[in-house]
C-alpha cells in the first residue's frame, strides 16, 4: 500500500470505521417520512392562515353561505391527518389506505356539490354580501391552491399517491371557493340561475379529479408491506 493509499484508508476509517467521528447514514424511509410530514405540516399551516382570513370576513358579514364554506374547508383539511400519520408510521400500507380515504372524501365533496346545485335549481335562494363572498372565495382559492401545490410537488417527489390525492383534494376545495367567486359575480350581474349551473359544472370537475386520484392510488402496487 502506498503512502497516498494509506492516508486515504486512514481517513476513511476515521469517518466510517469507528476510529474517529462517524457521520452515519440515515435510513431513506426516515428521510421520506420527514419530507412527507414537512409537506403536510406546511400545507396545513397555509390552510390555517386561509381559514383565519375567511373567518375575519365572516365575522364582518355574518354570511351563512360563507360559514358553510368555512365548515366545509375546515372539515376537508382534516384529510391530511391520516396521510401524516401514514408518513409518521413509515407504512406504505397505511399510506395507500389514507389515499383511498382522501379519494372517498373528494367523491363526497362532489356529491354534496351536486345535491346543493340541484336544490338551488329547484328552490332558488338569494345570496347576500356578494363582495364579501367574492373576497372570501378568492382567499379560499389562493390558499387551497398553494396547499395543493405543496402536496402535489412533494407527492411526486416522494412517489406518494396518498399525498398526490390529498393535493388534488386541496385543489378541489380551491375550485369550490372559485365557484363562490363566480356565483357572486353572476348574481351581481343579475343572473342568479347561473349560480347552480356553476355548481353543476364544478361537480363534473370534482368527479374527474376523483377518478384521476383513484387511478393514481390504485396504480401504486409497490411496497405492500410497511417500510418502517
Amino acid at each position: 500500500m502506498t503512502d497516498t493509499q494509506a492516508t486515504a484508508h486512514d481517513h476513511a476509517q476515521g469517518h466510517d470505521g469507528g476510529h474517529g467521528h462517524s457521520h452515519g447514514r440515515i435510513d431513506p424511509s426516515i428521510l421520506r417520512s420527514r419530507a412527507g410530514l414537512r409537506a403536510v405540516s406546511w400545507s396545513l399551516l397555509v390552510l390555517l392562515v386561509t381559514t383565519v382570513a375567511q373567518v375575519v370576513v365572516f365575522l364582518a358579514t355574518g354570511s351563512v353561505a360563507l360559514l358553510a364554506d368555512l365548515i366545509h374547508n375546515g372539515g376537508d383539511a382534516l384529510t391530511a391527518v391520516p396521510v401524516g400519520v401514514a408518513f409518521l408510521l413509515r407504512s406504505r400500507v397505511a399510506e395507500k389506505r389514507a389515499g383511498y380515504f382522501v379519494v372517498a372524501t373528494i367523491f363526497v365533496s362532489a356529491a354534496v356539490a351536486a345535491v346543493t346545485a340541484v336544490e338551488r335549481l329547484v328552490n332558488p335562494q338569494s345570496i347576500d354580501h356578494l363582495a364579501a363572498l367574492a373576497l372570501a372565495g378568492a382567499i379560499g382559492f389562493a390558499g387551497n391552491e398553494l396547499a395543493a401545490q405543496i402536496r402535489l410537488r412533494a407527492g411526486r417527489r416522494l412517489s406518494s399517491p396518498a399525498l398526490i390525492a390529498d393535493g388534488n383534494h386541496a385543489r378541489v376545495d380551491g375550485f369550490v371557493s372559485l365557484a363562490v367567486v363566480a356565483s357572486a359575480v353572476v348574481v351581481a350581474l343579475g343572473l342568479p340561475i347561473a349560480d347552480p349551473l356553476i355548481g353543476l359544472t364544478i361537480t363534473v370537475v370534482i368527479l374527474r379529479i376523483t377518478l384521476d386520484s383513484w387511478r393514481t392510488v390504485r396504480a401504486d402496487r409497490r411496497h405492500d408491506e410497511p417500510s418502517g
